[in-house]
């Protein structure tokens, strides 16, 4: 004799809403040409208007260390909560414009970021 089902709970969307993708934006990396990936676009602008409002336009420029310092008071605390992944940020932004000619890393030890002039 065949058994029924038990009625069960159906799922359905407004159970499980979909999440609205997040706009992307292609990068590249200086140190790997020809090699892009895809990130998220919100958190790349806030994080390139803080790295380029840090960075000075003349040498000396920032070391990594104050860069990363330095974006902190420039970046919303909604996207990066008490600096939350700041430091990575910084990193894969800085790859990027440095890959596009937007700053330049100078030769010294420790190495050293500038804006390069506009123009």
């Amino acid at each position: 004799m065949p058994t029924k089902k038990k009625p069960g709970r159906k799922r359905t969307a407004t159970l499980y809403p979909k999440k609205k993708p997040a706009e992307r934006i292609t990068v590249e990396n200086v140190n790997v040409p020809g090699y892009t990936t895809r990130l998220d676009a919100t958190m790349y602008q806030a994080m390139r208007a803080a790295l380029l409002k840090v960075l000075p336009s003349k040498e000396p420029g920032l070391t990594q260390d104050e860069m990363r310092r330095a974006v902190l008071p420039h970046l919303p605390k909604s996207l990066f909560p008490g600096g939350a992944k700041a430091a990575w940020w910084a990193k894969a932004v800085q790859l990027d414009l440095e890959a596009k000619g937007v700053i330049a890393r100078e030769a010294t030890k420790p190495l050293r970021w500038n804006r390069r002039p506009s123009g």
